[in-house]
């Protein structure tokens, strides 16, 4: 597994290691020119990531898997080579092209190579490890930019990404691909389009809104009360650590039969509504402490719970096919929280008003979670 988990780090710690750098990187561009540049990474593998899903049950996801590491070194390594500071955004581009194929496999892998029993403990392993990338991320990449600059980083990134694939070569096994019915793209709208998808889609979809939202505002929400940069960014740190402590023990209580699918999303869903709910309503740094522990135990319910339901409930063919459609929900979650909370912010005049908006949202998907059955 733990080849597999650091795939997972990869992709979480190259996408923020980038991104917290690039406002300092276009002082002198225009915020859409930061916009795009930010958005590229996820835009990729938005598009992507339910393709290269597919091409992992075709020929297996281990090949997919190695690909898409070798590939994300190429896209890394290239932007050093190339010495030119404005290809930065086709870099990024390469990046996330890279991890919509590796992404997809490695959760395709972890479902393959764990037994039903255990699923939960093995997402939740790999959702903890990518939480590890999400905090370190801006840490460590912030170190890298100062020592070296952008090629520093971007050089590290590709020997990470190196190291991950040699180690996936030494430690985890050929799994072949399976044989497969033929399948229509009406039977795959058909299949997607059931309860027993869209529950735990929409659920991941709300927990990894929660967890960007948390990133991205609770800082504002602190700076507003007169933190500093520290302190806001420990705030962020103590929801990212949460989530990350949560989610292996998470898994091992569902895998147990301590918490059941349906009822341990909702729990999370309410949990991190609660977390936004107190940052929007509450003054005071304490209210945004606690904030911060509820967002992160939310997000670490969802994660692991909502994709061993997604496995236990997909043929084992088409399990690629699953996990990067899932991932393209959690994409679109990413990106679609911070726009609600911005745009309702904006339109009310106060931040507290977006983070409620989002908490009713959450609240409103927590209702819809709780209908999901036990894995099948």
């Amino acid at each position: 597994m733990f080849p597999l988990y650091a795939a997972g780090f990869v992709t979480a710690f190259g996408a923020h290691s980038i991104a917290a750098g690039l406002g300092g990187y276009t002082d002198h561009a225009s915020l859409l020119t930061l916009g795009l540049l930010l958005a590229v990474y996820d835009g990729a593998e938005v598009v992507l990531k339910p393709v290269f899903g597919s091409l992992a049950d075709r020929v297996g996801p281990r090949p997919v898997l190695l690909g898409g590491l070798l590939a994300f070194a190429v896209a890394s390594v290239a932007f050093v080579l190339a010495g030119n500071p404005a290809l930065v955004g086709v870099a990024r581009l390469g990046q996330g092209a890279a991890a919509a194929a590796f992404s997809p496999a490695a959760g395709a892998l972890v479902a393959r190579l764990t037994p039903q029993s255990a699923q939960g403990r093995a997402f939740g392993g790999y959702g903890a490890w990518k939480g590890l990338g999400y905090t370190l991320g801006p840490v460590l990449g912030g170190i890298l930019i100062t020592l070296g600059g952008y090629p520093l980083l971007f050089g590290a990134l590709g020997l990470l990404a190196v190291a991950v694939a040699v180690w996936v070569v030494l430690a985890v096994p050929a799994v072949p691909p399976l044989p497969r019915t033929r399948q229509t793209v009406l039977d795959l709208a058909r299949r997607l389009g059931t309860g027993g998808f869209l529950r735990p889609t929409l659920a991941l979809a709300g927990a990894t809104a929660a967890l960007s939202v948390g990133v991205g505002f609770l800082p504002v929400a602190g700076a507003e009360h007169g933190l500093g940069p520290l302190a806001t960014g420990a705030l962020v740190s103590l929801l990212a650590a949460t989530a990350a402590l949560v989610q292996p023990r998470v898994g091992r209580a569902r895998d147990a039969g301590h918490i059941g699918d349906g009822p341990g999303m909702a729990l999370g869903l309410t949990l991190a509504a609660a977390g936004m709910a107190l940052a929007g309503v509450l003054p005071g740094v304490a209210a945004l402490v606690v904030a911060a522990i509820l967002i992160g135990a939310g997000t670490g319910l969802v994660t692991p719970i909502g994709f061993a339901h997604l496995a236990a409930g997909t043929p084992v063919e088409r399990l690629g096919q699953t996990m990067g459609a899932a991932e393209v929900g959690r994409e679109l979650g990413d990106a679609g929280g911070p726009l609600l909370v911005g745009a309702v912010a904006v339109a009310a005049g106060a931040l507290g008003y977006g983070l409620i908006g989002l908490a009713v949202l959450l609240a409103a998907l927590a209702m819809a979670a709780a209908r999901a059955g036990g894995p099948r």
